[in-house]
């Protein structure tokens, strides 16, 4: 086993969108900070509704997909399409814009703390123009693992590889055939995990919402160019 080397510490920077929503943005803050097939990456976290009550108002995306996890809060999302659903605490959305979607996002507290991550990832050429869709999915639907160093594994897409056991999550294969897991462990302790070759890798800090806290750290393995995807 070849044992991946850090190449670069991102240090997340204040930002704003959809109405005002103040969060943390790392991959995605300028071109040079994106390694396809990951666009963006943004961090919320607040206890105070006037960072987050005015939400993001009906808006479109294209060509990529957009995976929502909710650490705290409940958020309510309706597109052009008809579809609705509500995100609480512990669930994901993972929806592909594909050849676009128009849609909202609305947090349905007006106070409490509203918490969690935003990542987008690339499509391929091939699929941009595939329908629209996307999946919620609850916390009680996603397997948590528990280790045996005292931390634990949420596992959101993909297939964890720990302890003679695989568990597959409730999101699998897609082009990019993503990993997303949710990492919890006590203080000292490690985790890993075996990649492909030609994935790259990101792990994010957002339990302290302190500056020193406030990075991703990110591996920059080789991509193969049958694999990019490019617009």
């Amino acid at each position: 086993m070849t044992t991946r080397t850090l190449r670069e510490i991102v240090e997340s920077i204040p930002a704003s969108d959809g109405a005002g929503v103040k969060l943390l943005r790392s991959v995605g803050r300028q071109d040079r900070l994106r390694l396809d097939p990951f666009l963006m990456l943004d961090q919320f976290s607040s206890e105070n509704p006037d960072d987050y009550v005015a939400g993001f108002p009906a808006h479109p995306h294209r060509g990529f997909e957009t995976v929502t996890y909710i650490l705290d809060g409940h958020m309510l999302h309706e597109d052009h399409l008809g579809n609705r659903g509500h995100l609480k605490s512990g669930g994901v959305q993972w929806m592909t814009a594909g050849r676009g979607i128009i849609h909202s996002e609305m947090p349905q507290q007006d106070r409490g703390r509203m918490r969690g991550f935003q990542l987008w990832i690339n499509l391929p050429a091939r699929e941009k123009m595939k329908p629209a869709g996307y999946r919620d999915i609850q916390a009680d639907d996603i397997p948590v693992v528990a280790l045996p160093n005292g931390g634990r594994v949420k596992v959101v897409a993909g297939t964890l590889e720990a302890d003679g056991r695989s568990t597959p999550g409730p999101i699998q294969g897609g082009t990019t055939d993503p990993l997303y897991f949710d990492v919890e462990l006590p203080a000292g302790a490690a985790f890993s995990h075996p990649l492909k070759a030609w994935r790259s890798a990101r792990q994010t800090r957002p339990h302290r919402w302190r500056k020193r806290e406030n990075r991703c750290a990110t591996w920059f393995p080789h991509w193969p160019e049958e694999t990019r995807h490019d617009d």
